[in-house]
């Protein structure tokens, strides 16, 4: 029990140090679930009752690898959130990575930056969930058929208000 308590804290520490985001941990609905060959998650919800997934390992995943993580778990991200003290780190990599490739062109368009943004290394991850999907949230078995299994049935849909 302690343990889990002690877990819960350091979690929301790592949240604060890595994103700047304060965001106190209500309750945990599934913890340390494998989302790849060496990548966990947590998904938990926080005070606000906002959902939250945190994306953690050794892999050097881009942000479009979390991306398709976030949609096989049967999740639909709302934000991927930036790392602390730079907002406009996806962009920012999107246009170094344009620049290198076509190192005459200049002033990308959004159009031209969007698949540059998903080369942006990316981890850890921290995504606020906008649904869960038939209200099942999975996690990855190399031994299953389809790669993923059900790890534990959740309902979540934010709604948004004014």
């Amino acid at each position: 029990m302690d343990n889990e308590i002690y877990s819960d804290i350091a979690l929301e520490q790592n949240i604060r140090k890595l994103f700047g985001i304060h965001t106190p941990i209500c309750k945990i609905i599934v913890k340390f679930i494998p989302v790849s060959h060496t990548a966990k998650a947590t998904v938990f919800l926080t005070e606000k009752k906002e959902l939250f997934v945190y994306i953690d390992g050794e892999a050097r995943l881009t942000l479009g690898d979390i991306k398709k993580i976030i949609a096989r778990m049967g999740l639909i991200a709302e934000l991927f959130m930036p790392p602390k003290h730079h907002p406009t780190y996806f962009d920012d990599t999107a246009k170094e990575r344009f620049n290198i490739t076509f190192p005459g062109r200049t002033n990308p368009s959004k159009d031209d930056l969007l698949y540059y943004r998903t080369l942006a290394p990316y981890m850890p991850a921290l995504v606020q969930i906008n649904a869960v999907k038939n209200g099942e949230i999975y996690q990855y078995d190399n031994d299953s058929k389809s790669d993923w299994r059900l790890a534990v049935k959740f309902a979540y849909r934010r709604i948004l208000t004014s």
